[in-house]
């Protein structure tokens, strides 16, 4: 409970009393930030990612001595966040966590030193994001950051997180003008609105008063059908990506990092530039290995590079960790029972995940340890999982592991890759085939709206079905079986030699047997598979090789 006068210092106990705050306030929250959903299937998922991945960081806060200073403490809340983090949203709120722990790092807790580290957490977030958007949680936070720089707002502690916390809301209403997406469904950011709830808890801790926090969001107008959607947090936009990883460690000002950035960005994606003067860990998916390399040395001395996820593999496993056997594994995240039997039984480490949980990075850094080898392959099959995936790749190879995480949006593109996984191959060589393969399979998936919404195709209804291809919604129908059979014209429409089918756990009756029957009428040259996966919410999964 907050107390009932306001705090001058932000110590460990103020911390903890704060995480307890966040916490709860996220559980309160967790269903009405769902809701913020732009997307008319109910995958938007960000305030159960972030509940759980405070969560995480309370249950590591939790193991501590009830004395440990709050250096101890603010540690332990950034690393159980790290590990605990799901979807894009948990990931950078544990980078949030770490900023705002090392900008109180070695400074006392008043006003002054906690404005500070507040922009220092905002910093951080937009840091992590390769390509950031306003209109995001990155902006609401930066909103809260910046109005502490006054002297006003720094006259003491309650002072500054008032102001803060209502700079965040107020900058969460304007998320709507910011994102077209937002302004179409009418709604506010979700993750935004997350992180209001923190700031409110944090305002109630250090105020001892119960904060003006918002009330539940409504959608606040009709969709407007002249507009399309074209984000979301649901399936991703589309399939494959660049074929190399870089990795380099790089010694340089702090200066040529945000040039660094800027070059790197158009050679590809998943990137990541984190250090601190004047070591810095580059990170990036490209297909120009050299032109990467080359941004390295304009930017300072680039060395221990590394392409396509090779490390150095001399580091010492954790004390007390049983060392793993040569060889070469695959740990892939499952959304059903039946593509878990699947995938287990062409010799992959499952990881439970999808749509309402996903695979957060401890339960994936626990399916790495689990696979008892060296050399591992990470196959995320979600765009939200990515850089959860990518965490959990740079936890096990800080324990010696060699990773390498293959961008899979669809559990089809992941049946692609394994298709062609050939553990004899050289690591790399493996990479290489396995992106291709992954790149090369179209996905497609059929479902049903739970809500009213602008969708490429026009507005849904509740209860329409909806067919995609490479994560945008193409068609609305009626029947699940006629816009099965027209998502799969469609992308035959392409080319295509194999369409793989994968039935949900609410898969009418003979629905891939209607669609297999379409094929043999109208591309009798095609080939098909059909798979039972028991997936939630899309009855059927569509991949064309």
């Amino acid at each position: 409970m907050p107390s009932t006068s306001p705090l001058a210092e932000f110590n460990a106990a103020a911390v903890r009393a704060w995480l307890a705050a966040g916490r709860d306030g996220l559980a309160a929250a967790r269903e009405e930030i769902d809701d913020l959903n732009v997307y008319p299937v109910p995958d938007g998922d960000t305030g159960t990612n972030l509940h759980l991945t405070v969560e995480s960081a309370a249950e590591a806060v939790a193991e501590l001595p009830a004395d440990a200073d709050r250096a101890d403490v603010l540690s332990a809340l950034a690393g159980g966040a790290l590990m605990g983090a799901r979807g894009n949203s948990g990931v950078i709120l544990s980078q949030i966590l770490r900023g705002l722990g090392d900008g109180l790092d070695g400074h006392p807790g008043d006003a002054a030193a906690f404005g500070s580290a507040l922009e220092q957490a905002a910093e951080a977030a937009y840091a992590a994001v390769a390509d950031p958007v306003e209109g995001t949680m990155l902006s609401v936070l930066r909103a809260a950051a910046e109005v502490t720089k006054t002297d006003e707002a720094r006259r003491d502690l309650a002072s500054l997180v008032t102001v803060a916390a209502e700079a965040a809301r107020e900058a969460l209403d304007r998320t709507p003008d910011q994102l077209e997406v937002l302004r179409q469904a009418g709604v506010v950011d979700a993750g935004g609105r997350g992180v209001c709830v923190l700031l409110d808890a944090l305002e109630e801790v250090v105020t001892g008063a119960v904060s003006r926090a918002r009330p539940p969001q409504q959608r606040r107008e009709a969709p407007d059908a002249d507009r399309p959607v074209d984000g979301s947090e649901g399936p991703a936009e589309e399939g494959g990506g660049p074929a190399y990883e870089v990795m380099f460690l790089l010694d340089a000002p702090v200066g040529e990092i945000p040039a660094l950035r800027e070059t790197l960005r158009p050679l590809g994606d998943s990137l990541v530039v984190v250090g601190g003067e004047p070591t810095w860990n580059v990170h990036v998916h490209v297909d120009d290995v050299g032109a990467a390399v080359e941004a390295g040395i304009e930017a300072g001395r680039p060395y221990r590079i590394r392409v396509t996820h090779l490390l150095d593999n001399a580091r010492a496993v954790r004390a007390g960790r049983d060392l793993p056997s040569e060889g070469r594994g695959v740990v892939s995240v499952v959304a059903g029972a039946g593509l878990g039997a699947l995938f287990a039984a062409a010799g992959a480490t499952v990881v439970s995940g999808g749509p309402g949980h996903r695979a957060s990075t401890a339960e994936l850094l626990d399916g790495l340890r689990r696979a008892r080898v060296r050399d591992l392959i990470v196959l995320p099959n979600d765009a939200d999982s990515l850089a959860v995936a990518e965490a959990a790749a740079g936890q096990a190879r800080d324990e010696g592991l060699r990773v390498g995480v293959i961008p899979t949006k669809a559990s089809v593109q992941a049946l692609a890759a394994l298709a062609v996984h050939d553990p004899q191959r050289r690591f790399e060589d493996d990479i290489v085939h396995m992106t291709a393969a992954a790149g090369h399979c179209r996905h497609g998936a059929v479902t049903v709206a739970a809500r009213e919404a602008v969708t490429m195709a026009g507005v849904c209804h509740k209860g329409d079905v909806l067919g995609l291809l490479d994560g945008d919604f193409a068609i609305i129908g009626d029947a699940i079986d006629t816009v099965a059979c027209a998502v799969v014209d469609r992308m035959l429409g392409s080319g295509g030699e194999l369409v793989t089918l994968v039935t949900g756990a609410d898969a009418e009756d003979g629905l891939a047997e209607a669609v297999v029957e379409h094929l043999h009428r109208t591309r009798p040259e095609v080939d098909s598979l059909v798979y039972a996966g028991d997936q939630p919410r899309y009855p059927l999964l569509i991949g064309v090789e």
